[in-house]
């Protein structure tokens, strides 16, 4: 009986763990390109006013 909770605890530490993984790469990503698109639009519009 305890050794099945022992191996529901470590399936439930890895499933948060990359839970956790992925949110942070999926914020990470979503900064990058939102930081990507800005300067595009800046690249555009100083191109636009020339």
């Amino acid at each position: 009986m305890k050794l099945c909770k022992n191996w529901r605890l470590l399936i439930a530490i890895i499933a948060f763990s990359g839970f956790v993984a992925a949110t942070v790469a999926t914020v990470f990503l979503f900064l990058d390109k939102k930081k990507k698109d800005e300067e595009d639009l800046e690249h555009y519009l100083d191109c636009s006013i020339q």
